[in-house]
């Protein structure tokens, strides 16, 4: 025995008991540098390891430990179990369960059910969370995940096996950003990590970067030619990208029936792929709004929201078709989205306010409507337009129609408006929706005498007012029953009588 030795060994001892790890691992290791063949001394400096959180450290001096005292039982037999039930508790720290069963089951005596409670419920929570992420169910698999790594000992990193399955599990759950920072914490250790440069490259193929997963899939097969996964999410990420561009291509040269065909082709390929498949379909929806197909722009860019929440371009997108299809408060709705998620963006928070004044003009009178017309009819279209329905709505056909009687007045507020180049502009644009009364002179009612006087001329009470007979439709010039027709108050008649100015 080395009395230098035995010294450093109980000053280390004595620093133990202080707290003083550190210290005491130097004392350890001057004890260790004189005397290596003693078991003691690696034995004793493991536990100052242990209580520092340095399980690699701690587990290396165990092992020669171990060794040591397996080389010479007849002095060290005592010894051996108690290393060899360190050595399971430094394995079940550093999160190798299963090895630190296996050193559990070579202890004779058998530890007792305390000493290897630990190892066998990470066990558990391991096998349940590789289960979890085999059957699909990502969020459980992480639960799992996270009560193993409660038992790991102090500033111990999770063992690669777990970080790959947590990996997976946030590609899983769309936390692509948590994904990539464990694929670049495992190539940081080792850049030639086959499964790492798998997961790497899943993030990049679900985030729609299907040139840069394609890299990282050809990289890991270089690594692991028998990489299963990474040769079959290589044929896929190349035959998406190949396709894509193919519908790209097609597009901008205006084939748009191909490009619809290509982009679908593609989206079949992996209905899996969140990232590419929200773009796809975004594309699909653009193809589909030049082909003026507006429902079908809608359920693609509802189909690319369900993949992405937050792809801003889809609701502008998905607006716009909404209001071709004018349905214009939720095309408001959907603009009103994305302008909350790009408050800087001008352009949208323009658009937000069409759709605001497409929506107040939706809700008004439709003259156009009303006239039976197009929004491009020309003077003489809506001139004939109003002959017409007024003819059809006139109170002196209708005498007990309230309906009829509503919408001949209707009819010459819309000939009003639609007659006047001016007033025609200031409806179209919508200008006017802030006071509409003062589109009628403040009245609204119908239309003035001198646009009666000037359709149908003036003149007295009882001759038809200048009408001609062929616009009367067969009720003669004495216009409609009660006398007057259209001119039945005359330009200075009494009102109270069938007239214009009645309803």
């Amino acid at each position: 025995m080395n009395d230098q030795a035995e010294a450093f060994k109980a000053a280390g001892n004595d620093l133990y008991k202080s707290g003083s790890y550190s210290r005491a691992i130097d004392e350890y290791s001057r004890a260790v540098d004189l005397d290596p063949s003693s078991p003691i001394y690696y034995g004793n400096r493991a536990m100052a390891y242990m209580q520092l959180g340095m399980f690699e450290k701690a587990l290396e001096d165990s092992n020669s430990a171990l060794t040591l005292s397996s080389a010479n039982p007849a002095q060290y037999a005592a010894n051996i179990p108690k290393t060899q039930l360190r050595i399971g508790k430094i394995l079940t720290s550093l999160g190798r369960c299963d090895d630190a069963i296996a050193a559990f089951s070579q202890i004779q005596p058998p530890p007792s059910a305390a000493d290897v409670q630990l190892a066998y419920e990470m066990s558990r929570y391991v096998s349940q969370a590789e289960a979890m992420v085999s059957g699909g169910n990502a969020s459980l698999a992480l639960h799992a995940l996270s009560g193993a790594e409660k038992l790991l000992g102090m500033n111990v990193t999770p063992p690669r096996k777990w970080r790959l399955l947590r990996g997976q599990c946030a590609i899983e759950t769309g936390d692509y950003d948590s994904a990539a920072s464990i694929a670049v914490g495992l190539l940081r250790d080792d850049r030639q990590d086959s499964d790492a440069l798998v997961l790497r490259g899943r993030v990049l193929y679900a985030q729609g970067d299907n040139a840069s997963a394609t890299t990282h899939f050809m990289e890991a097969l270089r690594v692991d030619p028998d990489h299963r996964l990474a040769r079959t999410l290589l044929k896929s990420s190349r035959e998406l990208e190949r396709k894509k561009n193919e519908g790209n291509e097609a597009f901008k040269r205006g084939d748009l029936q191909s490009a619809l065909d290509l982009y679908s082709a593609a989206l079949a390929i992996d209905p899996a792929n969140k990232g590419t498949n929200s773009k796809l379909y975004s594309n699909r929806a653009t193809v589909n709004m030049r082909l003026n197909r507006f429902e079908d722009v809608i359920a693609d860019c509802d189909a690319a929201l369900a993949l992405d929440p937050e792809f801003i371009k889809v609701r502008r997108t998905r607006a716009r078709a909404l209001g071709k299809l004018e349905r214009w408060e939720e095309a408001k709705q959907e603009f009103q989205k994305a302008a909350e998620a790009e408050p800087s963006d001008s352009n949208i928070r323009a658009e937000l306010r069409e759709a605001e004044l497409e929506l107040k003009k939706s809700l008004r009178k439709d003259y156009y409507k009303i006239l039976g017309i197009s929004k491009s009819a020309d003077e003489i279209e809506i001139k004939k337009a109003y002959r017409k329905m007024a003819l059809l709505y006139h109170p002196d056909k209708n005498p007990d129609n309230p309906e009829a009687h509503e919408k001949f007045k209707d009819v010459g507020e819309a000939y009003e408006t639609l007659s006047d180049s001016q007033k025609r502009a200031r409806y179209d644009s919508g200008v006017d929706l802030q006071d509409p009364g003062d589109m009628y002179g403040g009245g609204g009612m119908g239309v003035p005498e001198d646009v009666l006087f000037q359709m149908f001329g003036g003149g007295g009470g009882g001759g038809g007012g200048g009408v001609p007979p062929e616009f009367m439709g067969g009720f003669g010039g004495g216009g409609f029953p009660g006398g007057g027709g259209f001119g039945g108050a005359g330009r200075g008649g009494r009102r109270g009588q069938s007239s214009f100015y009645t309803y």
